[in-house]
């Protein structure tokens, strides 16, 4: 797909500024989109949009479909008339500069609750309508998805509720034991059926409305799911189980350069040829409802599609493993034909990247990444210095899951500061903007900077530490911090996208509630 020359910000909503804990789809994500359009970008990339399980990782979700309920904004359910003013009054003490999942799960978990509870009591006819009808449009998931959610929480003193330990006939997916279930815990089904209609409702609300002001969402996609979630449980045959319902092989990286033992990441892999039987029809529905979440997608580890890890699951570690064929071509040839025409991804191709990989990323157009952060090492002809770009790409001064510029700048050798300062002609007193003016400048159809990057904070901001477990996915910044900074930064970027050609031309055409709701059909 072709994509115009434009620019944008990389910032998951978890780290927008609310009250309650954690960033939200409130008046905080309406000002984020206003403080873009001011700023004249036209894009707004997001980390996975799914329920966070082990680790809070946003690349670990219980579900490749559903939203995360702790984005659903507590203010705008009391607007929309499912919770009462007095329910969000007492709200507790969280921090506002970091998230601490465990008192925000225990406090929104609760309150979804009450709002379920509340509709159940006074819930309007059109409300009831609207609810039915996203359960109806969005059953092909939704329902195994509840179900999943309820088992978990049932079986949550059990090894965590992780879905092989389960009563052997429900963790199977018996006839019987699918009924008998579902009617035992009907009331806590429903209550995951509405949480995710009131996470479509006002992600899908919030998303017309960026739209509206020309400004397009970019989504996620993890190539791998995690175990422990609904797609494996509801669809085991896809996957490379044993008997006991464990995983067999296993998804990571081999060693390199920044690993002797490599990645691990634990994912069960793919029965490529048992997805091919039905032409890839669980994947094809999986982006369809990424692309109703967002208007493009990143694919997250795209070299898998054409070669993968795969790691015994007994392994401890990555050292021992394969490289096996991905589905190449074939897969991708299947999804367009599926979803009718060009796909509007963005391939992310870090990493160790074979002329193969390269040859089918460019045979369906989509654009790679590129990473300024990765330009100034040894190598004095990197693929990451600007020179080398064309312009199908997307480049980035960094991303999610490395330092903030700052702290790359600080923390980099004697040389590579030199290089980059010499390379850009700089002093080096105002790295982290000479770096997004050159992402801007560069050749590249899009570039996309952190907002961490655009208050030019340090190390102490960094999202996520890929290898590293616990302690990651909290920044947030805060009210106060956006309130005296954000005019000045808008400028800057504004100046810059004029300059450089990434100014849009005219806003895109508001979307519809309608046209939302229609969406998330099949």
């Amino acid at each position: 797909m072709t994509f115009n020359r434009s620019a944008g910000v990389l910032l998951h909503p978890t780290s927008l500024p609310s009250r309650y804990g954690i960033g939200d789809l409130g008046d905080g994500a309406y000002q984020f989109v206003d403080f873009l359009a001011a700023a004249r970008q036209q894009l707004w990339q997001v980390l996975p949009l799914g329920p966070t399980g082990y680790g809070d990782s946003p690349y670990q979700s219980f579900s490749a479909f559903a939203g995360n309920p702790l984005l659903i904004s507590p203010d705008r359910l009391v607007t929309e008339g499912f919770l009462p003013a007095e329910a969000v009054a007492a709200a507790p003490t969280l921090p506002t500069a970091e998230v601490d999942f465990g008192p925000v799960i225990e406090y929104k978990g609760a309150l979804l609750r009450e709002a379920y509870a509340y509709y159940k009591a006074n819930g309007s006819a059109s409300q009831g309508e609207a609810f039915a009808r996203f359960c109806a449009n969005t059953a092909y998931w939704l329902d195994d998805f509840a179900l999943f959610m309820a088992l978990k929480n049932h079986h949550r003193e059990q090894d965590g509720g992780v879905w092989n330990k389960w009563p052997a006939d429900i963790a199977k997916r018996q006839k019987r034991a699918m009924k008998q279930w579902t009617e035992q815990l009907r009331d806590e089904v429903e209550l995951h059926k509405f949480q995710q209609f009131l996470f479509y409702k006002q992600w899908l609300e919030l998303k017309t409305y960026a739209n509206g002001k020309g400004i397009r969402i970019i989504g996620d996609i993890p190539i791998f799911v995690a175990y422990d979630s609904a797609d494996v449980w509801s669809h085991p045959d896809l996957f490379y189980l044993k008997k006991d319902g464990s995983p067999s092989v296993v998804a990571g990286v081999p060693p390199d350069y920044f690993s002797e033992t490599g990645q691990r990441w634990g994912n069960p892999l793919y029965r490529w040829d048992k997805m091919a039987e039905d032409a890839y029809g669980w994947w094809a529905q999986r982006i369809h409802m990424n692309l109703v979440q967002a208007d493009i997608v990143r694919i997250d580890h795209f070299r898998g599609f054409e070669g993968y890890w795969e790691i015994p699951a007994e392994e401890p570690t990555a050292v021992v493993g394969q490289w096996v064929k991905g589905p190449g071509i074939l897969f991708f040839e299947a999804i367009q034909e599926r979803l009718g025409g060009d796909l509007p991804i963005i391939a992310e191709d870090l990493g160790v990247i074979t002329p193969e990989v390269e040859e089918l990323r460019d045979r369906f157009n989509f654009p790679g990444m590129k990473i300024l952060q990765f330009a100034f090492g040894g190598e004095q002809n990197s693929d990451f210095l600007p020179y080398n770009y064309t312009r199908n790409a997307v480049v980035y001064t960094g991303t999610h899951d490395n330092e903030t510029t700052l702290g790359w700048y600080l923390n980099a050798s004697e040389e590579e500061r030199d290089h980059v300062r010499r390379f850009l002609a700089v002093s080096g007193r105002d790295i982290v903007w000479d770096l997004i003016r050159q992402a801007y400048a560069s050749v590249a159809v899009m570039a996309v900077i952190p907002m961490q990057d655009l208050f030019v904070l340090g190390n102490e901001a960094r999202m996520n530490f890929p290898g590293k477990e616990g302690g990651w996915w909290r920044w947030r910044y805060t009210r106060e911090m956006f309130a005296s900074r954000a005019s000045g930064i808008a400028q800057g970027l504004a100046e810059l996208a004029h300059l450089y050609g990434r100014a849009p031309v005219q806003p895109e055409k508001e979307g519809t509630e309608s046209e939302a709701e229609a969406a998330t059909e099949a």
